[in-house]
């Protein structure tokens, strides 16, 4: 046929040239967790609730919610990528018995909300995905009709319960990709457009001209008015919390994926661009870009969901742009090996420097959800192309 390559297969050359540059960096973080994860999946063997952080060397649960805890689908998640990196079995069948163990969530039900992508598209979407299992699929499809269900129709998903009504936050646009590939699944396009409409929202309501974002916009609900921009997570009202921003970085990275709507891809450029600017100096993110000088206070979680970004941005956009966002990436990835990970045997987690919220008392801990994007990094560097999003 000859001609030119089509931009795609330039990119998917570019970014095979890029990632094969840090091989040792990649096998070596591999064999670590090889001879690391193991331990993870012994201390979580018995228990009766799903791993979140780390406690005198212990799996911990989340701290309220139960079984509906929001992190809840990153351990399953987890092993799923575990199982992609060895094809052991031993993590399919702990994959499975978190699956399963979250079913009771659906019941439980009153303490479910927008987060439900991150519990079951990771968990039994990709189990669906891999494997064909018709009951993972079941689980999946109902998820996203609870996602579906918490939409406004002037154009947004409502966050959490209660009193917060009209509440929005950045971190749903990680959940919308439940919503895509419910279309893709089922060929009904109102998933999609929900998705869609979201995310336009989050352009307009979240996304700063800087790229830096708000965490939690409060609406009018009957008329989409902007209430208030509450601090959330983060410091202060009007500040820039880091897992806020790589939400946003990654969350548009991907709805640009799903849609090819070029104002997703241009937003998550806008938002890379100015995350990078705030790491540069030593690669690990601040709690908030914003908070006090002089304040110590890191999340490293926030690094490894950016990371993921970065990556999957280096394979969708072209030359310097495309180099730049590589080279973030990697830089993040090597100072989270190199300053913030436990690789011994006696501890189960892996990342340690991480922080819940500015404000609270959830610092310096371990989450599952930080080494579910850790370990999908690796994947990516690896070649994989398993999107588990």
């Amino acid at each position: 046929m000859g001609g030119h390559l089509s931009t795609l297969e330039e990119n998917t050359m570019l970014f095979e040239e890029m990632r094969l540059t840090c091989t040792d960096f990649t096998e070596d973080v591999v064999e670590k967790l090889k001879a690391k994860m193991p331990l993870a999946l012994q201390k979580a063997k018995g228990l009766d609730f799903i791993p979140y952080t780390v406690r005198d060397g212990a799996w911990q649960p989340g701290p309220c919610d139960g079984i509906c805890w929001w992190t809840n689908g990153f351990w399953p998640g987890e092993m799923w990528e575990m199982y992609r990196l060895t094809g052991e079995e031993s993590y399919r069948q702990e994959a499975e018995r978190a699956e399963n163990m979250l079913d009771a969530a659906f019941v439980e039900y009153d303490s479910l909300h927008h987060d439900v992508g991150f519990m079951w598209l990771i968990s039994s979407g990709a189990d669906f995905r891999m494997t064909g299992n018709d009951q993972s699929r079941k689980r999946t499809v109902l998820a996203a009709n609870l996602l579906a269900g918490r939409f406004n129709p002037l154009g947004f998903i409502r966050a959490w319960n209660g009193d917060c009504v009209g509440w929005a936050i950045i971190d749903c646009m990680m959940n919308l990709n439940l919503l895509y590939w419910a279309s893709d699944h089922t060929g009904d396009p109102r998933f999609r457009k929900i998705a869609m409409a979201h995310a336009d929202t989050a352009m307009r309501h979240f996304v700063r001209e800087d790229g830096s974002c708000n965490h939690i916009v409060i609406f009018d609900p009957e008329t989409l008015d902007v209430k208030e921009i509450p601090a959330g997570q983060g410091y202060a009202a009007g500040s820039s919390w880091s897992r806020g921003q790589s939400w946003a970085l990654y969350g548009f990275a991907l709805s640009f994926l799903h849609t090819s709507k070029q104002e997703y891809l241009d937003t998550a450029k806008k938002v890379a661009q100015y995350f990078i600017s705030q790491v540069k100096d030593d690669w690990i993110p601040r709690c908030d870009f914003r908070q006090p000088a002089g304040d110590d206070l890191k999340d490293a979680c926030a690094g490894a969901v950016a990371a993921c970004g970065l990556l999957e941005l280096s394979k969708i956009t072209e030359g310097k742009d495309a180099q730049a966002f590589f080279d973030a990436a990697l830089s993040i990835l090597k100072a989270l090996d190199a300053h913030c990970t436990d690789w011994s045997n006696d501890y189960p987690a892996i990342l340690t420097r991480c922080t819940g919220s500015y404000h609270g008392n959830d610092h310096n801990i371990a989450m599952t959800y930080a080494d579910f994007f850790l370990i999908e990094a690796v994947l990516k560097l690896r070649g994989d192309t398993f999107l588990f999003w």
